[in-house]
C-alpha cells in the first residue's frame, strides 16, 4: 500500500508515464506515415524495399522458351566441319592440334594453373564470409533433398569412366615415373604415398572448385535471382543484356563446345576401355581402334534412344545401379586386395597430399621441358579437362543443391565427392603399387632395385615404358585378384552404362543452353548434340594408338581455354551480384544501424539507453541507409517482373501472385503458361544423376 504523504507522487508518476506512453503512440505512428509515405514516393518495383525482397525463382518467371537457332546452326557446323575434317585427314589435325597445344601450354598453361588455385580460394572465402549464409532459393526456403540424399548425388556425379581408366593406370605411372623434382625416387617408399598424393591433386579438391563455380552461379541465379539457367545469363550480370546479344551467344556457344569435346573424351576412352576388355575376356585378338568405334556406334544408339524416347526414369534408374556396382567394385577390390597395405598406406597419402599441396601446385613450365612435358600430360590437361566438364557438372549440382546455403553447397561440392575419389585411386592405384612390388626386388629400405618375376609385375621391366596401353590397365590388376573374369565382365558393363548416360545427360545439357536454358529441350536437338559427341569421339580414336590420349589432350586443351575465361567473368559476376543480394544489404543495415544507435546512445545518455527504431533525414550522420541507394539499378532492376517479351508486370510479392490491371491476382501467376506453349512443363526433372565424368 502507498504511504498518504506518497500518493499524490505516485499519481503524478502514473500521468507522466501514461502522456509519455501516449506521446509515444503517437510518434510511433507518425513515423509510420513518414515511412509509408517514403515508400509511395521512391517507386521501388512492386512496392518492396530491395532488402525485403525473398529472391526470385525462375519457375515463377514468364519466360518463353525455344530452339536459338543461332547457337545450333553455328555451333552445329562448327563441330560437323571438324568431324568431316577429322575423318578425312586425321594426322593433319593431329598434327595441327599437337602444335597448338604446344603453343598454349607455353604461353598460356599458366591460365588454367591460376584457375585451379583460384577458385579454391574464392570459395573458401564466399563460404566463410557474411555471403555464406545466402541460401541458393528464396528466404526461408528448405533443401529440396535432404543431407544424405544430397551428398549421395553428389558422390554419383563423381563416378564413372575416368575412375575406371585412370585409377589404377595413373598412380602406378607416378611410382615409377614421379613428377619431375617430386622429392622422391621412382620405385621408392615414399613414391607410393607420393603417386596417390598426385593422383588427388588432380581429381580432389581442386577439380571440384572448377565444377563449384559454376554450380553455384547457375543455382544462385536461377534460384534466388530468377534468371535461366544458362551461362550467359550469370555472366550478363557484368553488363547487361540478354541471352539473345551476340556476346551472350557467344558465351553459351563456347559452354557447348567446351562440354561437347570434353564429354566426347571421355566416351573415346570408355570405348578403348570397353573393347579392350571385351577382347580379353573373349579371348580375342587385338583389333586396335576398330572395335572401340564399333562400340561408340551402338552405345550412341544407346543414348539416342534415350534421348527421343525420354526415358529418364530408366536412365536415372541405371545410373543408381552402376553406383551400387562401382560401390561392390571398390569393397571387393579393398577385401580380396591387399587390405593390410591399403588400410596403411591410405592415411599416409592423405598426410602427403597436404603436405606437398603448395609444391605440386606450384609446379609450372619454366621449370624445364621434363616439367613443360609432365604438366602437358598431366596437370595442366587435367585443369582443362575439368574447365570443359564444368557447364555439365555444374548445371547438375545446381539442381541438387536448391535450398542450400552457399556455405553449405561450398562445403559439399568441394569435400564430398573429391574426398570419394581420392579414396577410390588411393584402393585401385594403391593395389596397381602393390602388385608391382610384389613381382618387384626389393632392397633393405624397400626400394625396388629391380624385377623378380616379370610375369606378374604390371609393368614386366619396372619402368613407365612396358606398362600395358592404358585401356589394358585395369584389366591387368584385376586379372591378379580372385574372381578376375567376372569383375573384367561386370566393369565392360559398367563402362557401357556409365557411356550411355553420361552421352545422355552431357547432350541434355547442351540442348538446354541451345534452347534458351529449357528444362525439357527438344529431344530431337539432344540427339544431335548426343551424334555430334560420338563424331568428335571417333576423330579422337582415328588418331589411333597411343595417339588417342595425346589427341584427347590436345582437344581438350585448346576448346577449354576460351571458356576458362568465361569462368573467371562468372565468378567475377557473381561475387558482385552477392555484394547486391537482399541479404547482404540487410546485413549492412544491421551492422549500420547498431554502430550509429550504440554511438548516438552513448553520446545522448552514457550508460543507460535503449535502441528505438526512428525516421532520420537521408544527410544524418545516424542514418542507417545514408551511403546506400536503394534505388540504384543494380539493386532494383533484378526484381522488377516481366512478361515472356520482357514488358513489365505488376506483381504481388507478398500474395506470390501476379496481378492484373485493376490489381487482381491472375489465375495463372507463374511461367507455367509459357512452359505449356512450349511443350513442356516447369516441373521437369532435367540432369539427373548421370552426370558422371
Amino acid at each position: 500500500m502507498t504511504p498518504p504523504e506518497q500518493a499524490p507522487r505516485a499519481e503524478t508518476n502514473e500521468k507522466a508515464a501514461d502522456e509519455y506512453a501516449a506521446e509515444r503512440r503517437v510518434r510511433y505512428f507518425t513515423r509510420r506515415r513518414q515511412a509509408k509515405r517514403f515508400l509511395d514516393e521512391v517507386n521501388y518495383p512492386h512496392s518492396i524495399h530491395p532488402a525485403l525482397v525473398p529472391g526470385v525463382s525462375v519457375e515463377d518467371q514468364k519466360v518463353r522458351y525455344g530452339i536459338d537457332r543461332i547457337i545450333l546452326v553455328a555451333v552445329g557446323a562448327v563441330i560437323l566441319g571438324f568431324v568431316a575434317w577429322g575423318v578425312i585427314a586425321p594426322q593433319q589435325v593431329f598434327d595441327l592440334s599437337t602444335a597448338a597445344l604446344g603453343w598454349v601450354m607455353r604461353n598460356l598453361g599458366w591460365v588454367f594453373n591460376v584457375l585451379a588455385i583460384g577458385m579454391v580460394l574464392l570459395l573458401v572465402v564466399l563460404a566463410f564470409s557474411r555471403y555464406g549464409k545466402i541460401p541458393l532459393g528464396l528466404d526461408g526456403e528448405k533443401p529440396e533433398y535432404g543431407t544424405a540424399s544430397w551428398a549421395a548425388m553428389l558422390f554419383g556425379a563423381g563416378i564413372g569412366i575416368g575412375i575406371i581408366f585412370f585409377g589404377p593406370f595413373e598412380p602406378l605411372t607416378y611410382y615409377l615415373s614421379p613428377r619431375p623434382g617430386a622429392p622422391y625416387d621412382a620405385g621408392s617408399i615414399a613414391a607410393m604415398k607420393g603417386a596417390i598424393a598426385q593422383s588427388a591433386l588432380h581429381w580432389g579438391v581442386n577439380a571440384w572448385a572448377i565444377y563449384a563455380i559454376v554450380g553455384l552461379a547457375v543455382a544462385y541465379v536461377s534460384f534466388r535471382r530468377g534468371r535461366v539457367p544458362l551461362m550467359s545469363a550469370i555472366v550478363a550480370g557484368l553488363w547487361g543484356g540478354d541471352s539473345s546479344s551476340p556476346g551472350s551467344r557467344v558465351i553459351d556457344a563456347l559452354a557447348i563446345i567446351a562440354t561437347l569435346f570434353g564429354t566426347a573424351a571421355s566416351l573415346g576412352i570408355g570405348a578403348l576401355q570397353i573393347a579392350r576388355g571385351v577382347e580379353i575376356v573373349g579371348g580375342l585378338p587385338a583389333t586396335g581402334t576398330a572395335l572401340a568405334m564399333l562400340i561408340i556406334g551402338v552405345l550412341t544408339l544407346g543414348t539416342i534412344a534415350s534421348a527421343v524416347s525420354g526415358v529418364a526414369r530408366g536412365i536415372r534408374w541405371l545410373s543408381n545401379i552402376n553406383m551400387a556396382l562401382a560401390l561392390v567394385l571398390a569393397v571387393f577390390i579393398f577385401g580380396v586386395g591387399p587390405t593390410v597395405f591399403l588400410v596403411n598406406i591410405i592415411p599416409g597419402a592423405i598426410t602427403e597430399y597436404l603436405g606437398t599441396l603448395p609444391g605440386m601446385l606450384g609446379a609450372n613450365m619454366s621449370e624445364g621441358e621434363d616439367m613443360q612435358s609432365f604438366l602437358s600430360s598431366w596437370t595442366t590437361f587435367y585443369w582443362a579437362w575439368w574447365v570443359s566438364w564444368a557447364p555439365f557438372v555444374g548445371v547438375f549440382t545446381a539442381k541438387i543443391s536448391r535450398g542450400r546455403t552457399i556455405r553449405q553447397f561450398v562445403l559439399g561440392v568441394l569435400l564430398i565427392p573429391s574426398s570419394i575419389i581420392v579414396l577410390a585411386f588411393a584402393v585401385l592405384g594403391g593395389t596397381a603399387i602393390w602388385l608391382q612390388r610384389r613381382a618387384s626386388e626389393l632392397d633393405a629400405a624397400g626400394n625396388t632395385v629391380g624385377i623378380a618375376d616379370p610375369d606378374r609385375a604390371i609393368a614386366p621391366d619396372g619402368t613407365v615404358d612396358s606398362l600395358p596401353a592404358p585401356a589394358e590397365i585395369f584389366f591387368a590388376v584385376v586379372d591378379q585378384l580372385p574372381g578376375a573374369g567376372i569383375i573384367s565382365a561386370i566393369v565392360i558393363v559398367m563402362l557401357a552404362i556409365f557411356f550411355i548416360t553420361s552421352a545422355d545427360s552431357a547432350s541434355l545439357v547442351n540442348s538446354q543452353l541451345s534452347q534458351k536454358g529449357n528444362p525439357t529441350p527438344n529431344r530431337l536437338v539432344t540427339a544431335f548434340w548426343a551424334l555430334c559427341m560420338a563424331g568428335i569421339a571417333v576423330v579422337i580414336l582415328l588418331f589411333g594408338g597411343q595417339n588417342a590420349l595425346q589427341g584427347l589432350q590436345n582437344l581438350i586443351v585448346i576448346t577449354a581455354l576460351p571458356f576458362a575465361v568465361v569462368l573467371v567473368l562468372m565468378a567475377v559476376a557473381l561475387v558482385k551480384e552477392l555484394r547486391h543480394d537482399p541479404m547482404a544489404i540487410r546485413d549492412h543495415y544491421q551492422e549500420a544501424a547498431i554502430e550509429n544507435a550504440v554511438k548516438h546512445g552513448v553520446a545522448e545518455y552514457g550508460d543507460h539507453f535503449a535502441l528505438a527504431i526512428e525516421p532520420t533525414a537521408p544527410d544524418s550522420e545516424y542514418a542507417t541507409g545514408g551511403e546506400f541507394d536503394s534505388t540504384a539499378p543494380e539493386v532494383t532492376e533484378w526484381y522488377a517482373r516481366t512478361d515472356e517479351d520482357g514488358n513489365p508486370v505488376e506483381y504481388d510479392y507478398e500474395a506470390g501472385a501476379y496481378l492484373d490491371e485493376d490489381g487482381n491476382s491472375l489465375p495463372e501467376d507463374s511461367a507455367d503458361e509459357a512452359w505449356r506453349a512450349d511443350g513442356a512443363s516447369p516441373t521437369a526433372e532435367g540432369v539427373d544423376g548421370a552426370g558422371n565424368r
